[in-house]
């Protein structure tokens, strides 16, 4: 039986709580198929009919049924109910049929009152529904159906005290079924969770009922809502294509489509479509239903913004509704609303009128008259209504439309400003409280009507300053509501383009330039045919000095639309540009065409018919002669400057925008040089008037400036002050006091101020600042402290973090990191950005205090809360996601940072391209990741980015560099040197790139080149001698031509320098150490003594090299996540030669490997421990790990050195073979290197081959510089066996010239080779 499915039953319900009366006669007919006429679903079909106006119909089926047991009451019920819908009601019939259910309930069971409960439910009738369930209870304790449909009851009744006792209902009948759960139940704790604003429960519940019951489409259809409560929009839009995949005429899916469509994304063509296809569909399936065609056009045509083809849809909605209940009075005046908003003011008035012959009564209708005559200009009759009107509504209070008719019949009657505003504010106030717990969804967005809030914003913008503001400076109280309208109506519906281009427009006036910037893109990449948001483009180009693009914006504005011309922004920031590119005349000429606008001059309206395009504002056509005035100023023509401004003078006396007249017009007093009259001017300001700050400001401005007078400075705001005790007053003279140096007199003022505002968390955070200026830490310090205990904003213990960071007790700011990351934020957004500033800065700390771990962990939860804020404020700060992704960007990039100091080279390569998916234009990232190909030898990768860098930047200095050191590795010499030329010409002193060329040319065996570029660097400033730059660029090049004395001079001299002075410190210490550039450990040559009565005094100044080398060590800082000082102080150990020593020192290189396996530095120091300690096998094990290795730049000269000291090592068990492949790659990475074309000398020595091996030699002498005797002795017993006796004896000659000392080559070969030459 029908009666027993409760999941059919639930779907009946559920169409009929929704009014979707159709859908319910369609479920029964399918039910039917499996039912059959069963008198339940005949019920539920006969109702269904009659809801929809089909009463004759719905009647005859009910007769059919009427002595039906279980359908015996609701029929009667039902019957009577239908025969109350007629237009004549047959009164014998309903009494007869309320004498038969007062009968029948006596004795009828506790199916037919569950049904009867039930259709008094779905009529309104709570009280009697409730009356028949409490007994059919009495009946069947505990019977889960009945304490269902009581939930429901209690549910929906609109009584808070029922609504909470229903939820016990439906959690009892849960309680008593076994799985699955009833549907009526689960629906009925999701909607009380719904209602309870707990989205997050009700979507849970909402689940477990798709789950649970997979083709139920209602429950579809609630997820969705929830979704949409939840503004997940995209989950929301993925459910609707769910439900419209499983029933394709799911009428809620393709209305939730549309919101999407004009509220998130703003595509009206698409949007419109839509709509046709659901206005058919509606028609098929629900053609009777006016009142959902009335919903649908109600809400849609509220969030149309104003697009013709979605209201040319909308008007076919109300019209569908019309034709079905003609004499509904609401249905007329949605239609004449809509005709309002295609601005056909006639054609609405008639239909308000036709409307209030339908309902005289109808207070919409009579507002909708009112309105139209406010727009034809019909003040008066317009005026009586409205009194009418307010005296009706006086005691329940006046409405957002009527309150909004009051404000605009003030502004029409020319009333002041402030009498608008205040009007405007209650109508705001108003409205939005009856916004308050609606959850997002259609009725939200028809409550909210974006429409009606939109129009209020440009009443508001025609009162707010037309310049923008100051920084620092606060924005009026006018800017301040527009923001609180604007944005809850652009996080809702963003795809409103007005409405994002009106909150781009008000970032702007109140000095947000770059937030400005962000929105109006925003707008432009919906819709790049909006001419207004082209001018305010306009504006912010001009506000950051960008005047081509700025004129560029205001041409693109009038190809788009001619009408701008008429708009006296356009010609405002055309004069402005002309000012700015010195076309003086030209702008003169744009002014006064610009006055020449209907609406600027008072005298031009006059006589003319009203203009269809909306009249310029006052603060507007001020600007046009104030600009004009300062224009003539400029042009030196003092009379033309003096008479404009005597007619705004004329023009504007009286009116609220006079005081900025007068402050313009001591601003020519101050031209003229008469300071005195300015003074006079400035001072005649009163303070009731609204721009009275500024004058005084201006005052202040000429005592600091043109009187030098600090104390009538600060006089002026202390004036201020007395006159409007309020806390921006207070605010500006602490400023003031701040300027002129007296910050403790600031703190006194700012704390003042901020007993007037103790929510202030920036005026809070001024006082710690202003403190810390002082240099009193520990007051600032007790202060910030002393204020979060009192309750004060998190930004506090942000600075006082930071504070803390910049005192270096690091832990005291990890401290207070922490505990405001303790803190609950219940997932609200600005709590979540916040947590990430906390976080970042808890990195920061963590580094400084050499907990890499710690920083690492904060920054990786960072950017996974960074992730989620990125995603939620594309729904719900569109404006905000390019900041917030380029935040995530930069955490990605430290992360990467980090990564790359622990060589984790592989992560760190994924962290750079996460970050460059988030924000692809970070050339910081983009730079970094091509330094780490560069150094992993991945050229291709480099390049790549390389090449990226360069379309953006041309001139890119670093990017320059690597490309060149990318042409290196290449081979290809003459492209690097070219582009070091170009960087090198530009900048003859860019000592970095420099520096990197010196490095390069050395490994590219062509050190010699250097010279020359150094010399332009010395020449191209007379400074360059003094320059640590350059002592460091020339210090490197002597250490690689072998010279370690002359070397020393020269990084000593950029030793104490910020920039130069930790590299040229580790340098001196490696030369220091070993300064011969020996193989530590090697045993090839240690055997060869040349002198050997130099020995001890070698040893001495090798000792005395160690003692200097730690004394620099002393001046090393260790860097967090750097293991470089404590591979350098254990080279020293090892330098020592003593074996508790070089135990140590191998304790020590062990140590580093154990937390950074792959070391290099410290796998090679490990290697020359075990070779000083004869433990050939075990260095041999570790060279041969670094040899497996790929080679990186930034290890470079330890893999050099690793490679030379494993090929000593093959030298010495006489494998030849694999030290030369050794060697070689030497050689491949640094042609400089004289070691290793030393050590292929010695190879072909000893197999005989003379020839080759005096061309190795003579490699190492000449990239030696000529500098070591022993080199110069091998090369010239080579030649000698080589038989090339004279070049012997010349090498012999430049050993002698610069050893003198060395008898051993005089004798053994000198003397030898002149004998072979004689005979």
């Amino acid at each position: 039986m029908a009666s027993t499915d409760q999941v059919a039953l639930a779907k009946v319900n559920y169409y009929m709580r929704h009014n979707y009366y159709r859908q319910v006669q369609t479920t029964v007919l399918e039910c039917m198929k499996k039912y059959g006429s069963d008198p339940v679903l005949l019920f539920w079909k006969a109702v269904g009919m009659i809801m929809e106006d089909r009463i004759a119909e719905g009647m005859r089926e009910l007769q059919t049924i009427r002595e039906k047991r279980d359908v015996i009451l609701c029929t009667a019920m039902a019957l009577s109910y239908a025969h109350k819908q007629c237009s004549t009601v047959d009164r014998e019939a309903v009494q007869e049929l309320e004498t038969k259910v007062k009968h029948e309930r006596q004795t009828c069971g506790e199916k037919a009152l569950y049904f009867a409960g039930q259709f008094l439910l779905h009529t309104g009738r709570h009280d009697k529904a409730r009356e028949y369930v409490d007994r059919m209870l009495k009946m069947s304790p505990g019977n889960s159906e009945g304490l269902i449909l009581r939930g429901w009851i209690d549910l929906t009744c609109g009584r808070d005290s029922f609504v909470k006792k229903s939820v016990k209902l439906f959690d009892e009948a849960l309680a008593m079924s076994d799985s699955p759960k009833p549907v009526e139940a689960l629906l009925g704790k999701a909607k009380y969770l719904e209602i309870r604003h707990k989205y997050t429960g009700a979507l849970d519940i909402t689940n477990q009922t798709v789950v649970a019951y997979p083709g139920f489409m209602p429950a579809l259809i609630e997820k969705m809502h929830m979704q949409l409560a939840l503004q997940d929009w995209e989950q929301t839009v993925e459910t609707a294509q769910r439900a419209l995949s499983q029933e394709g005429h799911c009428i809620e899916a393709v209305r939730t489509i549309v919101l999407y469509q004009l509220c998130q994304e703003g595509k009206y063509t698409e949007a419109a479509a839509q709509l046709g296809e659901l206005i058919q569909l509606m028609d098929r399936f629900e053609p009777k239903n006016h009142k959902l065609y009335y919903e649908m056009a109600k809400c849609f045509c509220r969030v149309s913004g104003r697009q013709r083809l979605v209201l040319q849809q909308t008007v076919t909605l109300v019209e569908r509704a019309q034709s079905l209940a003609s004499l509904n009075a609401e249905y007329a005046t949605e239609r004449a609303y809509e005709l309002l908003l295609q601005q056909q003011v006639k054609e609405a008035m008639k239909a308000y009128r036709m409307a209030m012959k339908l309902d005289e009564t109808s207070v919409v209708a009579l507002t909708g008259v009112i309105h139209c005559q406010l727009l034809e200009g019909q003040l008066e009759d317009a005026e009586q209504q409205l009194e009418f009107l307010r005296e009706i509504q006086a005691s329940v209070g006046l409405s957002s439309e009527l309150l909004y008719l009051l404000a605009l019949l003030s502004h029409k009657k020319g009333n002041s400003g402030d009498d608008v505003v205040q009007l405007l504010n209650e109508t705001i106030e108003t409205h939005f409280k009856s916004l308050k717990g609606l959850p997002l969804g259609p009725k939200y967005f028809e409550k909210m009507n974006p429409d009606f809030l939109l129009q209020i914003v440009r009443d508001y913008l025609y009162y707010a300053p037309s310049e923008a503001l100051r920084p620092g400076q606060p924005p009026s109280d006018v800017l301040s509501r527009c923001a609180g309208i604007l944005d809850p109506l652009t996080r809702g519906a963003p795809g409103i383009l007005e409405g994002v281009y009106c909150l781009a427009r008000v970032k702007f006036l109140s000095g947000d330039i770059e937030g400005a910037h962000v929105t109006v893109q925003h707008c432009l990449d919906h819709d790049a045919t909006y001419s207004d948001a082209h001018l305010l483009l306009s504006q912010v180009y001009f506000h950051q000095e960008n005047y081509v693009l700025a004129g560029q914006s205001l041409e693109v504005a009038l190809s788009y639309n001619f009408e701008v011309r008429n708009n006296p922004l356009y010609h405002l920031m055309k004069a402005r540009i002309h000012k700015q590119t010195g076309e003086l005349a030209e702008a003169s000429h744009t002014l006064s065409t610009a006055l020449n606008i209907p609406g600027i001059k008072k005298s031009v309206t006059g006589g003319r018919k009203p203009s269809k395009s909306k009249p310029p504002s006052l603060s507007d056509r001020v600007a046009v002669y104030l600009e004009l005035a300062d224009t003539h100023r400029l042009l030196n023509q003092a009379h033309e400057a003096a008479k404009v401004m005597q007619d705004a003078i004329d023009e504007f006396s009286g009116t609220s925008e006079e005081i900025r007249v007068t402050i313009s017009n001591a601003d020519l007093a101050l031209d003229r040089g008469d300071v005195d009259h300015a003074l006079v001017m400035l001072q005649s300001v009163t303070p009731d008037k609204t721009y009275y700050p500024q004058a005084v400001e201006k005052t202040a401005h000429i005592y600091l400036h043109y009187r030098k007078d600090r104390q009538r400075y600060a006089g002026c705001y202390q004036q201020l002050v007395e006159k409007r005790q309020d806390a921006h007053s207070y605010l500006l003279l602490g400023d003031a006091f701040m300027k002129i140096q007296e910050p403790n007199r600031a703190i006194e003022v700012y704390e003042t101020a901020l007993k007037k505002n103790p929510r202030d968390g920036a005026l809070a955070s001024k006082i710690g600042k202003a403190l810390a200026k002082t240099h009193n830490y520990a007051k600032a310090v007790n202060y910030y402290e002393a204020a979060l205990r009192a309750g004060g904003p998190s930004v506090l213990r942000y600075d006082l973090a930071e504070l803390h960071l910049k005192l270096k007790q690091y832990e005291k700011a990890s401290r207070v990191l922490k505990m405001a990351l303790e803190q609950e934020h219940a997932g609200e957004l600005s709590m979540m950005m916040d947590e990430v500033r906390f976080l970042i800065l808890l990195a920061q700390v963590s580094q400084r205090s050499g907990d890499l771990t710690e920083a690492m962990n904060a920054l990786s939860r960072a950017r996974d809360i960074q992730v989620i804020v990125v995603s939620r404020t594309a729904t719900e700060q569109p404006d905000a996601v390019p900041a917030q992704r380029s935040l995530a960007g930069s955490i990605c990039r430290q992360l990467a940072e980090h990564s790359a100091s622990m060589r984790e080279f592989d992560t760190a390569i994924h962290l750079y391209k996460e970050a460059l998916k988030q924000d692809d234009m970070d050339d910081k990232a983009m730079l970094a990741l091509a330094r780490l190909y560069l150094s992993l030898d991945n050229l291709d990768a480099c390049q790549h980015q390389c090449l990226a860098l360069l379309r953006t930047n041309k001139d890119n200095d670093a990017v320059t560099v690597m490309m060149a050191d990318l042409m290196f590795r290449r081979n290809d010499y003459d492209s690097a040197t070219f582009h070091f030329q170009q960087l090198l010409e530009r900048k003859p002193d860019h000592y970095e790139g420099l520096a990197r060329l010196i490095d390069l040319l050395y490994r590219a065996g062509r050190l010699k080149d250097s010279e020359k570029f150094l010399e332009k660097a010395e020449t191209a400033s007379p400074r360059s001698s003094q320059d640590a730059g350059f002592h460091y660029c020339k210090g490197l090049a002597e250490r690689f031509m072998n010279k370690p004395t002359v070397a020393l001079k020269h990084f000593n001299l950029a030793r104490k320098d910020i920039r130069w002075g930790e590299q040229a410190t580790v340098n001196m210490i490696e030369i220091c150490l070993n300064p011969d550039n020996e193989t530590i450990g090697g045993e090839t040559f240690e055997s060869v003594d040349m002198d050997g009565s130099s020995g001890a005094e070698k040893l001495d100044s090798e000792m005395a090299a160690v003692a200097t080398a730690e004394k620099l060590l002393k001046e090393l800082k260790p860097k967090p996540g750097s293991q470089q000082v404590a591979v350098l102080e254990a080279f020293h150990l090892l330098a020592t030669k003593l074996k508790p020593n070089i135990e140590r020192a191998l304790s020590m290189f062990m140590e580093i490997v154990a937390t950074e396996r792959d070391h290099v530095p410290a796998l090679y120091g490990m290697a020359a421990a075990y070779m000083v300690l004869k433990q050939t096998p075990r260095a041999r094990n570790q060279l041969k790990r670094i040899a497996k290795m790929q080679w990186n730049s930034t290890d470079a000269d330890k893999f050099e050195k690793s490679w030379l000291l494993l090929a000593d090592i093959y030298i010495q068990s006489g494998k030849y073979d694999m030290a030369t492949e050794l060697l070689k790659r030497c050689l491949q990475h640094n042609k400089s290197c004289w070691k290793a074309s030393e050590y292929m000398g010695y190879i072909m020595e000893k197999e005989q081959s003379y020839r080759d091996a005096s061309m190795h030699y003579e490699n190492a002498w000449c990239n030696g510089s000529q500098n070591n005797p022993a080199v110069g002795y091998k090369l010239a017993f080579n030649y000698l066996k080589a038989k090339r006796f004279v070049d012997a004896v010349d090498v012999c000659h430049q050993v002698l010239a610069t050893h003198p000392a060395y008898p051993k080559i005089r004798r053994e070969i000198l003397e030898k080779a002149r004998l072979h030459i004689r005979v």
